[in-house]
């Protein structure tokens, strides 16, 4: 089975990790939530409380097919402080395996450097943060084992983008519909 991590940092995008969790695991992916807070209750940007599968330090992510990070303030900001996720994605990036973000943390990717001469989108505003990558304006970008998706209202795009990229392009179909998109 195809292994997702999603990423949670306290004000996070709630709409983007749920959805996105929901979606994949939708698609028979086995999509597992992890704090880096410390503690496995995490708070969201809009209040919204979430208990997280794992914490960063207890998973082993030697299995994963894809790392995704949801975005929301100062969610992002707190994902791209965080040392141990950055290693993390430079290491999965170098494999070639699928990196994933949504809204503003790509600026994670960006300031890594993992945009560079590639297609990404983001949330209005923050392209600049794109260190390196061509700015598309789309619901979402595949560009290789990147994905970046533009914002929530637009999450069933870049979680289906990575159904995708894991499973194939019949499984993404096969969930769309039953989500009637």
């Amino acid at each position: 089975m195809k292994k997702a991590f999603v990423f949670l940092a306290t004000g996070f995008e709630e709409t983007e990790a749920i959805g996105t969790v929901d979606v994949l695991r939708r698609g028979g992916i086995e999509a597992v939530t992890v704090s880096i807070t410390g503690d496995k209750k995490v708070s969201g940007a809009h209040g919204i409380d979430v208990v997280a599968d794992v914490l960063f330090a207890d998973a082993d992510f030697s299995d994963a097919d894809a790392l995704v990070l949801p975005g929301g303030m100062p969610g992002s900001s707190n994902l791209n402080a965080f040392e141990p996720l950055k290693e993390l994605l430079l290491d999965q990036y170098r494999k070639e395996k699928t990196v994933a973000a949504i809204c503003a943390a790509p600026l994670v990717l960006g300031g890594l450097g993992l945009l560079k001469n590639r297609k990404a989108t983001c949330y209005p505003s923050f392209e600049p943060k794109l260190i390196g990558a061509t700015v598309v304006n789309e619901n979402s970008v595949t560009d290789g084992h990147v994905i970046t998706g533009k914002g929530p209202g637009l999450v069933f795009d870049f979680a289906l983008a990575i159904v995708t990229a894991l499973k194939g392009e019949a499984v993404a179909e096969e969930v769309s519909a039953g989500l009637l998109l």
